[in-house]
């Protein structure tokens, strides 16, 4: 059977007569009764021919491949891809090539970038033969500028460092006076500061997951993996 034939046969079986899918389609019933005679050399070239061939389909209840299939072996005369045949039933998307640099324009990049270069490098000259400013200027550092950066602040109080290291844990801490300075679930690799006056108590949900400080001194290992472990820090921990 060819296509015409197989237009024809279609509308018939869907109840329409030329005028009917004439304006379902848009297409004109003279250009309808040349495709039903295998005529497609009026619809203004194969692209349209092509478009009006899926309209007609799409119309008519009819898969379009099946039309289009029987246009390609029966009146196409260009090879047509496969990217196009999955471009036209919707597919995949078209395909548009990303411009390629010709060997002209990388010449030019590659000479703009050495002659940034060379001005570079001349202006760097420049600045380091200029002549060094003089000794009369400098200035003297001030009084508390320089014992400030001698003196070492003791510290005070006692500071806690918690850090997940080898796993997730719920860490409840509080102070010597039962006031709430953290609880919540810390994840693996997160760490906090905990400060207090003499003393922090914290339960750990996860001990073998938890490495502690105290006062910058990393202590033993709080328990197991899974072990929920009640601690008390204070200042002596540390010694």
């Amino acid at each position: 059977m060819s296509l015409g034939a197989a237009l024809q046969q279609a509308r018939k079986a869907a109840g329409m007569s030329l005028e009917d899918l004439a304006q379902r389609t848009s297409i004109r019933p003279s250009v309808l009764r040349d495709f039903e005679n295998d005529d497609f050399s009026k619809s203004g070239g194969e692209t349209y021919a092509r478009g009006h061939t899926r309209n007609i389909a799409i119309a008519l209840g009819v898969n379009p491949a099946a039309f289009l299939e029987l246009y390609d072996s029966e009146q196409s005369t260009v090879t047509r891809t496969m990217q196009d045949l999955l471009v036209e039933n919707h597919v995949t998307s078209t395909y548009t090539e990303r411009p390629r640099f010709s060997i002209k324009t990388l010449a030019i990049i590659s000479a703009t970038a050495i002659c940034v270069g060379l001005v570079g490098s001349v202006v760097a000259s420049n600045f380091s033969s200029a002549p060094p400013a003089s000794k009369n200027l400098a200035v003297k550092p001030s009084p508390s500028s320089s014992t400030s950066s001698k003196e070492v602040l003791p510290v005070s109080g006692l500071q806690l460092k918690i850090e997940t290291s080898r796993g997730s844990s719920w860490i409840f801490a509080t102070d010597e006076n039962g006031a709430t300075l953290f609880s919540g679930s810390m994840a693996q690799g997160e760490s906090k500061i905990l400060t207090a006056s003499e003393k922090v108590i914290i339960r750990f949900g996860n001990a073998g997951a938890v490495d502690v400080w105290v006062n910058g001194k990393k202590l033993s290992s709080m328990g197991t993996v899974g072990e929920v472990v009640d601690r008390t820090f204070d200042a002596n921990s540390a010694s």
